[in-house]
């Protein structure tokens, strides 16, 4: 809308709410007056607008459900705050100075058409916490308010809850989506608009394109005239107390403002049991439009779901990611993208950072391919410094004592990661089978011969980060979580193709036994796992 549309918009909502607030007035007055013997006045009708969008008050009720009654007693309540006067007139109309706030007993007695389920918990006003009790010894003299996000909205303000905007955070709708996401974002609108007023189905984006599941869910609500706000599922509170209230005040203010919720379990696998079961019973509960973020399906309960996988950018996206973020610098990277696509498998947002970062640096003697280049390991590293241990490669060719047959096959290794983009794209190896297309290398000897050192002479002539995989972080006793550590670390690792470093790998790495019992099967898998996941790695191990 315009400024002059919304400033008309505005004017005529706050005309809107005054009728509605001298209504309640007159009522209170009225029964002030029956109070005495006098004869109350007659309540003047609402004004019929033609005003798009409606007036705040008559699309809350549309929202929620309500009938005229609660509608009168929500402006009440939500008057005594906006309205001076009506505190005074609810004090005259209970005959006590004493009680200048609204009760049940006051809305039910000065109110027209007034009905008792209104004041039960499943009437709308208590179910969706639109109004709040305070103490008293009984229900009908318990003194009312309006919730203060109902305060804000009937004036024209759209804010969450404070207790909310601790928890959650908005997602804005992106400039441009990618073609391969687009497609998933307009199945995302189809599901949820067949569902035609009944329960949407709940809609798990899969995946490790982090950043790109936040794209496509932005894009698909902003389809749908929704805002969309994003919940971490480890910031969920534990106790089911505190559960239900964030939850009740979710659902309010989301079908108050039409939000979606996207809730964000990536890392929920590494999170401790009450975590996981607070988050299972958001996902089974919330009702209205939910999306979940995370590497493999939940587990759901209740509800209908349907799930997409969502990767990172395709290559060709990537490069076009790259020349549209560059802008005119591109030209100087000469034909360089293929290259910087195979080494950094990035999400758009990382890009336009770290092409934001190499438009800063660069100057007009800079080598843009070399910025560009540091900008995407910056970029990279931010995951994986917390699953391992960076070395900052110091050492050089020069610096390694080797035989001649050693020293030419750490240089096949360089040039073959230096060259892979030319023969896994442009030569179309790739399209062959996406396992294989890194390289593993093993050093072995005995302590001190420069294993270390050679790997910190690749990274240093490949300019790649070199992380040492901390064994004490990796092994577990407890089953299972071995392998969901090497997975972390593998996950991590993908966006940069850093070299990763297993030293001192014999605790990881063994031949398969023959298993006679319950170790010996597990240690099997854990060494499969492993080299699984070797095979599939991008980059030099």
């Amino acid at each position: 809308m315009s400024a002059n549309t919304v400033s008309s918009w505005v004017e005529q909502n706050q005309r809107y709410l005054a009728a509605a607030l001298e209504r309640v007035r007159l009522a209170l007055l009225g029964q002030a007056a029956r109070a005495s013997g006098a004869p109350a006045p007659a309540l003047p009708p609402l004004p019929e607008l033609e005003l798009e969008p409606p007036p705040a008050l008559v699309t809350l009720c549309q929202r929620f459900g309500l009938s005229a009654f609660e509608r009168d007693l929500l402006v009440l309540c939500a008057g005594v705050e906006l309205d001076g006067t009506l505190a005074a007139a609810c004090a005259e109309a209970h005959g006590d100075p004493a009680r200048p706030f609204p009760t049940f007993s006051l809305a039910l007695a000065a109110l027209p058409e007034a009905h008792w389920d209104a004041i039960t918990p499943t009437g709308a006003l208590r179910h969706w916490r639109l109004i709040e009790l305070g103490p008293s010894t009984t229900l009908t003299r318990s003194p009312l308010r309006a919730s203060e996000q109902v305060v804000h909205y009937l004036v024209g303000v759209h804010a969450l809850d404070e207790r909310l905007l601790r928890l959650v955070e908005p997602v804005a709708p992106p400039e441009a989506l990618l073609p391969s996401h687009q497609a998933q974002a307009e199945q995302v609108v189809k599901w949820w608009t067949a569902a035609k007023g009944g329960p949407v189905p709940v809609v798990q984006l899969t995946g490790e394109g982090r950043d790109s599941k936040q794209a496509l869910a932005a894009a698909a609500c902003a389809r749908l005239g929704l805002s969309l706000h994003a919940l971490d599922a480890q910031r969920l509170p534990t106790t089911p107390a505190d559960l239900d209230v964030v939850l009740g005040l979710w659902e309010r203010d989301a079908t108050l403002h039409m939000s979606a919720l996207l809730l964000d379990c990536e890392a929920l696998e590494a999170a401790d049991g009450e975590q996981q079961r607070a988050a299972a019973s958001l996902m089974a509960r919330l009702r209205g439009a939910l999306l979940v973020a995370s590497r493999e399906p939940q587990p759901l309960r209740g509800r209908p779901s349907v799930t997409l996988d969502v990767q990172r950018p395709q290559t060709d996206e990537q490069q076009t990611l790259w020349q549209q973020a560059l802008g005119p610098l591109a030209s100087q990277l000469n034909g360089q993208f293929a290259r910087l696509v195979a080494q950094f498998n990035l999400d758009a947002n990382t890009i336009r950072v770290a092409a934001s970062e190499a438009r800063q640096q660069a100057t007009p003697t800079a080598d843009m391919g070399r910025v560009v280049w540091e900008a995407c390991r910056v970029q990279a590293r931010t995951r994986l410094n917390d699953l391992a241990q960076r070395i900052v490669p110091a050492a050089g060719w020069d610096d390694l004592v080797l035989p001649e047959a050693q020293r030419a096959t750490l240089h096949q290794i360089a040039a073959q990661v230096r060259q892979r983009a030319r023969v896994y794209d442009d030569w179309g190896f790739a399209t062959r089978g996406t396992r294989g297309l890194g390289m593993s290398a093993l050093f072995a000897g005995a302590s001190g011969t420069g294993k270390t050192t050679a790997a910190e002479v690749l990274a240093h002539e490949l300019h790649l980060d070199l992380y040492r995989i901390d064994l004490s972080a990796v092994v577990s006793k407890y089953i299972g979580e071995t392998e969901k550590n090497l997975r972390r670390v593998f996950d991590a690792a993908e966006e940069s193709g850093a070299i990763l470093l297993f030293d001192e790998a014999d605790a990881l790495f063994g031949k398969r036994s023959e298993v006679k019992d319950s170790h010996d099967r597990y240690a099997n898998i854990e060494v499969s796992y492993l080299l699984q996941r070797m095979e599939g790695y991008r980059g030099l191990a």
